[in-house]
């Protein structure tokens, strides 16, 4: 093969990676405004969640845990916005979700331990020692939890995604936000969020399992028996 038929070969498969890029990148962009455009309605403000309630669980999912087991700043407003719905009544019930996948490092704990310091009872206190991600939060909270009904808390830029996947997953799934500040990092998470939101999508395609499932440990009762 002479050096023009390799050239013009090389370029026209450049532009066919180029062109199915493009494609890609469309359609990724057109999943986004979906998922976003299907949760947005389900976002509520507190009094909005009084009247919508009551609710089989204020489901805080976890975030970054500091050493010395101090939540994040961002881990810190998700708690107390959780626990401020949980003084309005709006559920008598808390599932903390998050990653404590070793021993070494625990969301779950130092989520509850935080709750319980600041009024909230530890037989209210449901833990999720497996809610790798947020699509596994939402699965183990419907087939492990037994909840059908449940007020989502964290940051708004989460929030579409969480609220999306769980209602794909036959939850009836509202969510009120815990932004109360400016975090490091915004234009970080808002790209990475567009790749996870489509991952989800992917995710519930499939119908792909957890990392983990097991024994019901039913909301509506004992709590204790999520603890570990």
């Amino acid at each position: 093969m002479n050096w023009k038929k390799w050239k013009k070969r090389m370029i026209a498969g450049m532009a066919g990676i180029a062109f199915l890029g493009c494609v890609g990148g469309i359609g990724m962009l057109c999943m986004n405004a979906h998922i976003k455009g299907e949760a947005e309605p389900y976002f509520l403000t507190l009094e909005e969640a009084k009247e919508q309630g009551p609710f089989d669980c204020i489901l805080v999912l976890g975030c970054a845990v500091w050493d010395g087991n101090v939540p994040s700043p961002m881990l810190a407003d998700r708690l107390d916005e959780g626990i401020l719905l949980y003084e309005a009544g709006v559920s008598d019930r808390i599932l903390m979700s998050g990653d404590h996948g070793r021993e070494t490092y625990d969301e779950v704990n130092v989520m509850k331990e935080y709750a319980v310091e600041r009024g909230v009872l530890s037989e209210h206190i449901f833990m999720d020692h497996a809610g790798f991600s947020t699509y596994e939060s939402m699965y183990r909270a419907r087939d492990i939890f037994q909840a059908r009904k449940v007020l989502i808390v964290t940051q708004e830029y989460h929030m579409y995604r969480a609220i999306y996947v769980a209602r794909q997953l036959g939850l009836d799934a509202y969510g009120t936000s815990a932004d109360t500040r400016r975090y490091a990092g915004e234009t970080y998470r808002q790209i990475r969020e567009i790749l996870a939101r489509n991952k989800d999508a992917v995710s519930l395609l499939v119908k792909r399992k957890p990392t983990y499932l097991g024994e019901p440990i039913p909301i509506s009762g004992d709590a204790s028996a999520s603890n570990g």
